[in-house]
């Protein structure tokens, strides 16, 4: 349930609303906006009088909301969420972000030379994965506390905020460093691993399912959301379907979707959706175009000799000509709004 106040209402009528409401067994969550104010109920609202509420002058309206996902849900909270990081690099809201980097780090100064030519390049956020789930166990499984490490000293020479994915909840405490927490795919529904995230306060990248739809996706960030962390951003990176000539099947549409039903900023990843370079920046065009905060891209100084996902893989050389792109199409689809 969310109500909505008149701009009018006084501080103090406003404080004796929500202890009332909390009184009755639910919790309030505020969302204050430039014209008006909401309040969202999670719990039990059965028992809430709605036209009781209804019937205060200081209400505007009051609606039931039918969807499971109540943080993640724009009537919740009408305004855009922009999450920031540490340093002032921000997603949603306008802002647009390119995270970039290898897909697995391999040692010191294959990350550092990498970082150095996609910040060139424009990118906002260094990516880079510490610990790989692989389909077989014989593949490169990452360099775990070293790759962190790695990534940490990379940060400190270039300034790049870092992304990486986590696999356990017994590895949160070498995220120490992390500006950004990433769940991945596979563990989008590891929900013992999302309550725990939501408990500490970090941006988290959750990337969508290879086989799961919008709800479920939602429905995820929520158990993130529920614990009290607000700072997730959604990730479309694709979805298996029967199509065979890409890795993944690229749900474009998504970012429109989640961004009427959510307010929480969305970023695609081109890379891991189609699987070769050569769809990667057509698909980051359009994902521009069709209204995505940031992208997530990989870059390997040498793709052919990668040890995780070199076929995916730009050149910094190609990513700087995607970064280029991609702030043009940014620019024409502004300057028509």
């Amino acid at each position: 349930m969310i109500i909505a106040l008149k701009k009018s209402i006084r501080a103090e009528e406003q404080e004796h609303l929500i202890q009332w409401l909390e009184s009755q067994g639910v919790r309030t969550h505020i969302s204050e906006g430039e014209f008006q104010t909401i309040i969202g109920l999670v719990g039990d609202t059965t028992r809430i009088d709605t036209d009781l509420i209804r019937g205060l002058e200081f209400v505007e309206g009051v609606t039931r909301i039918s969807e499971p996902f109540k943080k993640a849900n724009r009537k919740f909270h009408p305004d855009d969420t922009v999450v920031t990081l540490n340093g002032g690099t921000a997603f949603g809201g306008g802002a647009f972000q390119m995270i970039a980097g290898p897909c697995s780090v391999e040692s010191e100064a294959q990350v550092e030379t990498i970082a150095r030519a996609v910040k060139a390049s424009g990118a906002g956020v260094l990516r880079g994965g510490a610990f790989k789930p692989r389909t077989s166990p014989y593949d490169f499984q990452g360099l775990h506390e070293e790759g962190i490490r790695i990534l940490s000293e990379v940060k400190k020479m270039t300034g790049l905020p870092i992304i990486t994915e986590i696999m356990d909840i017994s590895h949160l405490p070498l995220f120490e460093d992390v500006d950004i927490i990433q769940v991945g795919a596979r563990n989008m529904q590891n929900f013992e691993l999302l309550k725990e995230l939501g408990r500490i306060r970090k941006p988290i990248l959750l990337k969508r399912g290879l086989a799961n739809n919008i709800k479920e996706l939602l429905m995820s960030a929520e158990y993130i959301m529920a614990g009290g962390n607000e700072q997730v951003i959604l990730c479309e990176r694709g979805v298996r379907t029967f199509e065979t000539y890409t890795r993944n099947t690229l749900d474009l549409s998504a970012v429109a979707v989640l961004h009427e039903l959510s307010h929480l900023p969305v970023v695609v990843d081109p890379s891991h959706a189609t699987g070769a370079a050569r769809y990667v920046k057509p698909m980051a065009l359009a994902a521009a175009a069709c209204g995505a905060d940031g992208l997530m891209i990989e870059v390997h100084n040498d793709p052919q000799h990668a040890l995780c996902d070199g076929p995916q893989s730009l050149t910094p050389e190609q990513f700087d000509d995607v970064a280029k792109a991609v702030r043009k199409v940014r620019e024409a689809v502004l300057s028509d709004l």
